[in-house]
């Protein structure tokens, strides 16, 4: 990506990857997959563009082209409720042979906002309004009505997830015929955080169902939009709750004693000894793409945090059911396009809940394909179950780590690399990924 080529450009077409805020992702039937986004771009970028939801479309998952707008503008309904000057964290779904797009209008410190909803026969749209899903009014209502996420449960009946800031995240039952919500009120909270100390400041919701491990996973982005934004992760038996974390704590539980270690942090913002990184990555949603599963976000320049651009990175699975992030954006490598050894010197980061600034990579050694060492702490090899790789530490016995090990792309070097990510017995996660001076 050229930052001052693309990010600044007066064309959306020379956009690529960057200007694109809260990414939800789409599979088509045809392969194609579509990227609906926020209205807005870089401050830096003076140029006047329209609203009405930004689409982008890949064959790849790496080369982004611009398609324009799903719809002209802000909705009159939504505008006359919200005044908002274009629309956010769009959602697309689809069932019953109809596409639904769920929009959100608002502005930026209130809770006067709008969830619509539009639909069409077709994912380049003409898209027909609908109206209003859910609104919340400033001052009055607990939650705020923007960051749908459309969720299915196991019984294929669809659920509506909202929410920022404020009051929390939500959970509402929809009509599968109308795409709205089957009965009055906010619906039932499963996510908050603390309002004195920490603001309320939980957004983005993404539900996943991972059928084999059974549960229902719940991604959300904490703390600032701007500097230590950051995706955490929490999981239930049930749709609608409650979700936990590994650490057993309750996703709802806003206690100040507990502000920073609700959740199970998989991503921050980071940087390499060499100062490459990004800053804030968030606002999440997931594509379950047949063997492979990626986290879709955005993130900020380490150094220039008005550019931010969408990242696809692979989501892989522990075998006690939590996901780990890989370090590396998504490229596909061949399978046999890897000549590189896996044995040698990493550098990544451990994900901690105590620390919410830019984490500072350590060093992971990896000395032989049964043994290696994490920050000083050396580990062997006790178990292998496929691709879950599990470790004790040579210190104390009661240590222990199980980590992933799978092909990435090196976008600084620019070549196919190792990346490990996993998580100590500390819930801890942590991601790597090999150093070739």
């Amino acid at each position: 990506m050229n930052k001052s080529g693309d990010a600044l450009s007066k064309s959306p077409m020379n956009w690529g990857s960057y200007n694109c805020h809260d990414p939800s992702i789409f599979k088509a039937s045809s392969g194609t997959y579509y990227i609906f986004s926020t209205d807005t771009k870089s401050h830096s970028n003076t140029h006047t563009f329209p609203g009405g939801c930004q689409i982008r479309t890949s064959e790849d998952l790496v080369q982004w082209t611009w398609k324009g707008t799903a719809l002209d503008g802000v909705p009159s309904e939504a505008y006359a409720w919200t005044s908002a000057q274009g629309l956010w964290a769009p959602e697309v779904a689809f069932w019953d042979n109809v596409y639904h797009l769920y929009y959100s209008a608002s502005q930026f410190g209130k809770n006067q906002s709008f969830i619509g909803l539009a639909t069409s026969n077709s994912i380049e749209g003409p898209w027909e309004e609908q109206g209003v899903v859910v609104k919340t009014k400033n001052g009055v209502s607990a939650p705020n009505a923007i960051d749908a996420n459309i969720v299915f449960d196991k019984q294929e009946e669809p659920y509506l997830c909202y929410g920022s800031f404020f009051g929390g995240i939500y959970l509402k039952k929809l009509d599968r015929q109308t795409g709205k919500p089957l009965s009055e009120g906010d619906g039932s909270c499963i996510a908050k955080r603390d309002n004195i100390t920490r603001e309320g400041a939980v957004e983005g919701p993404y539900i996943y169902y991972h059928s084999q491990h059974d549960y229902y996973y719940l991604f959300v982005s904490y703390d600032s939009l701007f500097t230590n934004y950051h995706i955490r992760v929490g999981r239930a038996r049930s749709i609608e709750g409650p979700y936990f974390d590994s650490k057993g704590f309750m996703m709802t539980n806003d206690s100040v004693e507990v502000a920073d270690e609700v959740g199970e942090k998989i991503l921050s913002g980071y940087c390499f000894s060499d100062e490459t990184g990004w800053m804030a990555p968030g606002h999440n949603s997931i594509l379950d793409d047949g063997e492979q599963t990626f986290l879709v976000h955005h993130a900020r320049e380490l150094n220039e945090k008005d550019l931010f651009s969408l990242h696809i990175r692979e989501l892989k699975w522990l075998s006690d059911g939590w996901p780990v992030v890989a370090i590396e954006r998504y490229k596909r490598i061949p399978d046999d396009d890897m000549s590189l050894s896996p044995v040698g010197m990493y550098e990544g980061f451990l994900f901690g809940n105590a620390y919410n600034g830019i984490h500072q990579s350590v060093i992971l050694n990896r000395e032989s394909i049964n043994a290696l060492t994490i920050d000083e702490e050396p580990f062997e090899l006790v178990g292998k179950n496929e691709e879950n790789q599990l470790y004790r530490s040579l210190l104390n016995n009661e240590n222990t780590m199980e980590c992933i090990e799978f092909k990435g792309w090196d976008w600084e070097l620019q070549q196919p690399t190792w990346l490990i990510s996993g998580r100590l017995s500390n819930k801890t996660s942590f991601s790597f990924k090999k150093r070739v001076n």
